[in-house]
This record gives C-alpha cells, structure tokens and sequence, in this order.
C-alpha cells in the first residue's frame, strides 16, 4: 500500500485578499508542488519592487540561471521584465475598480480575492515553469525579499518605521527573509548621516538615536511621541531578527552579494546545468572568489563612492575584453603541447 504525498492545507490565519494571505498560499504551492526556488519581493510602494524583479532576472540570466517572473500585482500594467505568469491575464484593477464602483484599495482587495479564489490558475501557471528559478513581484503593500528606500534612513523617525515594517513582516511571514535597502548609490545625495552605513544596516543600539528623535519632536508632537518611538526601537532590539543588505540594482557587485545573500537564506545550490560556457559572473557566483569581496560599506556608498565606482567600471571592462579576447592556444597549452 503507498501513501499519497503529504499535501500543507491552505492557510487560514490570515484575512483573504491580503497580501500576507497570497505570500501564505504560493508558500503552501512551493512545498506542495515540490518548486524549486525562488524569491518573494514584497515592500511598501516606491520601494523598487518591479525594478528590482527586472535587474535580477536580467541578473540571473548573466550567470545563467533559468529564471521567470510571475507578476502578482493587478494595478502593474507595465514591467519592463517578461512576465511568465500575469495575474492581469486572471483581473485586471482598473477593471475591477470600474465594474463595481471601487476605489484602489478595494480594487486591490478584490483582485487578489480574485487570485484566491482561482489559486488553481496559478499553481497550474507555476508547474509549467519545471524547475525555473521564480521571482513574485507583489503588489505594493506592507505585509521574502522587503524592500525598503534608503531615503528612511535621513529621518530617524522613518527609519524605526521602517525597522518596524520590516519585523512585522518577518513575524508574520512563516519563511526566511531579506530586508534590503534599496537605491544605496544615491545615500551619498543626501544630507549626511550621523552615523555610519553600518550602524543602520546592523541595526545595533538604537538607543544613539534618542537625540536625533527629540530633535524631531520638538517641532512636532509631545515628548510622549519620542519616548513611544524609543520603546519601539527597544522591542525591535529585543527581538533582534532585523538586519539590512544594501542594493544598487544596477551595481553586479551589489546584485551578485545580495544574491549570494538570498541564496544562502533559501538554501539554494547552483544546478549542473549552470556549469556550462560559464562567464567571469558565473564563476564569481560559485566561488568566495575576491571579485565578490564586500567592502565597507561607508567606504564604498558614501565615502569614496566616485572612486569605487571607476576602479568597478574598469574591471568590468577589462573583464570584458579578456572574455572577448580569442584563446590562444599555446599560452594555454604551452608550446610543448
């Protein structure tokens, strides 16, 4: 007598149409499916979300890994990336918002009702794609890739916000997760910060940033606002599940670290089918080679960032000319061979 494959029942914990509610069933679709892996990009409008998809696949197909993404935002009408599943195949918002006189967020909250109730459509959708790396570009809202703009890190305020988002989003989301924070090369084109890249990636002794939240609260609200922030930062700090990555999506040194990054939450090997006509990136992504070396972060996006970029671009190209170059034979052989 053989036993059927043990099949996770859907979940129930969380309210339909949300999308912590749609992360929760393609999570329930991955294991019950047997997927290989993938990547789950969620965060607050703005935050990069599609761009990011886009870069990666391009990415991934560099270092040739087969990829596809599967668009899960009604309202995104236009990626640049090709979309391998489209729930605007399935609802459309602005329809949806047309035909039963809704405004965006009921709009938004129909349609992936909508999803939900065809989940069939997408599993069916997601077993077409064999054994393709997946990335989901989720509707824009707060609920695992998070992504976050590095712009909350110039008000303190915003940026506990942010830290706070971000561990909700880890609390309620049953698999591992990535906080990043996106748009990096452009921290250097605000108003300093007082204190370095690290301090804020680390997300270390919140209590240094008292100061900068009185500052805020002085023209603002009551002393109550600043000491409920800082009681946030201290319950943040407690749980001590939050860390950032950094990203500038069109730096390959960023997107291959922070690849490297999710690969390792996810527990992702490179296939044998990877292996072939590999380039300079593909190599890289295989071994704790020097090109993937991270330096310091202040050094690299604040202090020294139009020299780092320079010393980047010539490697590239010099990397370029060398993968371009015809072999010679007898510099590689020897001249006895």
């Amino acid at each position: 007598m053989t036993s059927s494959p043990l099949k996770i029942p859907p979940p129930t914990s969380f309210q339909p149409g949300t999308i912590c509610s749609i992360v929760n069933h393609v999570t329930v679709s991955f294991y019950n499916l047997a997927m290989p892996f993938g990547q789950l990009v969620v965060g607050n409008p703005g935050a990069g979300k599609s761009t990011y998809c886009d870069g990666m696949h391009q990415f991934l197909g560099a270092i040739g890994r087969a990829c596809s993404v599967v668009n899960l935002d009604p309202a995104n009408d236009r990626t640049n990336y090709p979309c391998a599943i489209d729930i605007r195949d399935l609802v459309k918002l602005e329809e949806a918002m047309a035909d039963d006189k809704l405004g965006p967020n009921g709009g938004m909250l129909y349609a992936l009702e909508e999803l939900e109730n065809n989940f069939e459509w997408l599993e069916e959708g997601l077993k077409e794609l064999g054994e393709d790396y997946i990335l989901f570009d989720c509707p824009g809202q707060l609920v695992v890739v998070h992504l976050s703009d590095c712009i909350c890190l110039t008000q303190p305020s915003l940026y506990i916000s942010n830290l706070l988002l971000s561990l909700r989003g880890m609390l309620q989301m049953d698999m591992p997760c990535v906080n990043v924070l996106t748009k990096i090369d452009l921290i250097s084109t605000y108003e300093p910060l007082p204190y370095n890249l690290d301090f804020y990636t680390d997300v270390d002794d919140l209590s240094r940033l008292q100061p900068y939240l009185d500052e805020e609260t002085t023209s603002r609200r009551s002393n109550k606002y600043s000491r409920l922030t800082e009681l946030i930062g201290q319950m943040i700090e407690r749980y001590g599940l939050v860390r950032y990555e950094v990203l500038a999506v069109e730096n390959k040194r960023s997107m291959m670290h922070l690849l490297r990054v999710i690969d390792r939450a996810g527990g992702y090997v490179f296939g044998g089918a990877e292996g072939a006509n590999d380039t300079v990136w593909q190599v890289a992504m295989r071994n704790e080679s020097s090109i993937m070396d991270v330096p310091d972060l202040q050094e690299r996006w604040i202090d020294n960032k139009e020299a780092y970029d320079e010393m980047e671009r010539e490697e590239e190209e010099q990397m370029r000319r060398h993968a371009e170059a015809p072999m010679d034979l007898d510099d590689e052989w020897g001249p006895n061979h």
